[in-house]
């Protein structure tokens, strides 16, 4: 027989379990359940300096660790590496089936599958991610304080990030690989008269290289097709997110970047189906707006419990 849940979340990221925190303290049985430990992209990030109530840096992994333990401690049950292998998102009784063997069920489900940053799939990407390479200004930026650094990428927020992280550092050069930007021409023109900042146009990254941290940006000239390594003391890599919509893109309406539309109350287009966090269409993704999400989520769905049982 299937397991009854008032409420499931997919995804145990910061907005997940926020969701789980607001959801078990209502005393509604609630399942959390995560292809991977709890945390999201925040248990990958080496120090988190801007979340509220931490007045020194927080490794990620330890603000990740702490949200679950908390979801826990008000009787939310954590799943954690386990995949959803069939779900059905549209009926009044929602079903997941788990790891293709046990089947769980609830009148509500929280998506909180979060989104990636989009990478490049170049030698070096992964090893030094949280080791100068990052994809967060605001995560990261105040960490490369008087240093010269690469920025990748050439749209919207790449240059609106170049810009931020002209507060910390010292010197940008921005690598695109086409002849001109393709960011909003007012901030692009912001960005190409700034004394901070260079950029390499026509060129691409070819690899990261470096010992412990990553000191060298190997970049390849589409014109000649020469390649260069160039010193750097840090990369932060801007090329676009990936939300994580596919399992479920057919059920829930998705736009045409794959983000999830919500009204103001979390709520999609699916009854009884709600998304919060970095997969939902928005305009900041951070960890405040992702547990700013999770809470709404959680409240709104009590109502629609409570509607829903008179």
């Amino acid at each position: 027989m299937p397991q009854a849940f008032d409420l499931i979340v997919l995804g145990a990221g910061p907005a997940g379990l926020a969701a789980a925190i607001y959801a078990a303290r209502a005393r509604l049985r609630t399942l959390v359940v995560d292809e991977s430990i709890p945390g999201g992209q925040v248990k990958t990030t080496h120090l988190v300096s801007n979340y509220p109530g931490f007045p020194e840096d927080v490794k990620g992994a330890d603000l990740a660790r702490a949200f679950a333990a908390q979801a826990e401690r008000f009787g939310a049950v954590v799943r954690r590496g386990v995949e959803v292998t069939a779900l059905e998102l549209r009926e009044p009784t929602k079903r997941l089936e788990l790891d293709e063997e046990e089947e769980v069920t609830a009148p509500v489900v929280i998506l909180a599958t979060g989104a990636r940053s989009r990478e490049l799939g170049i030698e070096g990407e992964r090893k030094f991610r949280g080791r100068g390479l990052s994809y967060c200004s605001t995560c990261d930026g105040a960490y490369f304080e008087g240093k010269s650094i690469h920025v990748i990428g050439g749209g919207n927020s790449a240059v609106e990030e170049s810009l931020f992280l002209t507060r910390f550092v010292k010197k940008i050069t921005l690598i695109h690989q086409l002849a001109e930007l393709t960011a909003e021409p007012g901030i692009a023109a912001e960005l190409l008269a700034h004394p901070q900042i260079e950029v390499r146009f026509r060129a691409e990254p070819r690899a990261f290289l470096g010992e412990g941290t990553v000191s060298t940006v190997r970049i390849e000239d589409l014109e000649t097709h020469a390649q260069h390594d160039l010193p750097t003391e840090g990369v932060f890599i801007f090329v676009g997110m990936v939300p994580q919509t596919a399992a479920f893109k057919d059920q829930v309406p998705v736009d045409r970047w794959g983000y999830v539309p919500t009204d103001d109350e979390m709520a999609t287009a699916v009854p009884g189906v709600y998304a919060a966090g970095d997969l939902r269409v928005k305009s900041y993704r951070q960890i405040t707006t992702a547990v700013a999400d999770g809470t709404i989520a959680a409240l709104a769905a009590q109502k629609y419990l409570k509607q829903l049982r008179g």
